[in-house]
């Protein structure tokens, strides 16, 4: 790796800058540094070694990124070599490595804040924020037209790829999931419905300005086309932790019921989305637990390990016996 970061501060011109790596997490695809001068974060260097994907899959992706941040959405722009290049590539020892630099999020993780959100601001203020965050990068996709591709939600989630991915002995798993596949294939694809997504849109992925409250987004690694439900369903399922505790269901569900209509206010302000779309969010939801479950096999893999069936326990449950709400009742 450090001839790989050798070349990193020769083509990026990071030589003054202190380099630190983030610890990734399990099965994670890229190794990430964070870029400091004179103690200061400024960019992000990511380093993509798996060759899971393909050339054109990150000029894609830094495509995407650099139009959304050009048109001013709140997200961390690309940043150019001193060749011009928004990906560039080495190949050492055999092995290919691209590698992009991002500039570095203002603001920093709600997890790294204990959960907690900016003194003297509500909870909703945050909540409306990040639908608002995610209704503008929606609103720059509908009318985007790429040089570069990303891949379509059916290239990968198909029948044949969760047969390879997915062992015999989940044969419950993989019929309810075949069972999910005919319901997607039977969803309207439209410009107004279906476009380049972030596909992983959760409070690891961006950063708060804990001064005004402003999100910056980053790590577009996952975009591909898909229905911009899926972004809001993915919000939905990572706010229940905001109502977890609570005992009692009913009070547990209006919660939800009151964050998520604040998150659609948010994205609203941005973007239309239609009530009849909203109201599939249930069939979303299984979509996004189908994304995790087909996550954890191939982060397994990656690592060399069979998975731990309590990984997938809750959500194959939820997706075998229809349990609703990915269970939160």
């Amino acid at each position: 790796m450090d001839k790989f970061l050798g070349n990193a501060k020769n083509l990026y011109g990071l030589k003054e800058y202190e380099l630190s790596r983030v610890p990734g997490h399990e099965g994670g695809r890229n190794q990430i540094y964070i870029c400091k001068r004179n103690g200061i974060p400024e960019y992000v260097l990511r380093f993509s070694v798996l060759g899971d994907r393909k050339k054109n899959d990150y000029f894609a992706e830094a495509e995407f990124v650099h139009y959304l941040a050009e048109a001013g959405a709140p997200v961390a722009d690309v940043i150019s070599s001193l060749n011009q290049n928004l990906v560039e590539s080495f190949t050492e020892d055999g092995k290919e490595c691209f590698v992009m630099l991002f500039s570095f999020a203002k603001g920093m993780l709600i997890s790294d804040n204990g959960y907690r959100y900016r003194e003297g601001a509500p909870l909703d203020e945050y909540f409306y924020n990040t639908g608002k965050t995610l209704g503008a990068i929606h609103r720059l996709s509908k009318v985007y037209k790429p040089v570069n591709k990303r891949t379509e939600f059916f290239d990968k989630y198909n029948q044949g790829y969760i047969e390879k991915v997915i062992p015999d002995e989940y044969k419950d798993l993989k019929i309810a999931i075949g069972e999910r596949l005919e319901d997607f294939h039977k969803l309207t694809v439209n410009e107004s419905v279906y476009g380049l997504v972030h596909f992983d849109f959760s409070d690891g992925n961006y950063h708060i300005d804990m001064n005004t409250g402003d999100i910056t987004v980053f790590d577009f690694d996952n975009c591909m086309y898909c229905w911009y439900m899926f972004d809001l369903a993915n919000l939905w399922i990572h706010g229940t932790g905001w109502f977890q505790n609570e005992p009692d269901p009913r009070k547990r569900m209006d919660g939800m019921k009151g964050y998520f209509d604040t998150v659609l206010n948010g994205y609203r302000s941005e973007t239309d989305i239609s009530d009849e779309e909203v109201s599939k969010l249930q069939l979303f939801i299984d979509m996004v637990l189908i994304e995790n479950i087909v996550d954890e096999f191939e982060c397994s893999a990656h690592e060399g390990e069979e998975l731990d069936p309590e990984d997938i326990e809750d959500a194959a449950e939820c997706l075998i016996k229809h349990i609703p709400y990915a269970g939160f009742i």
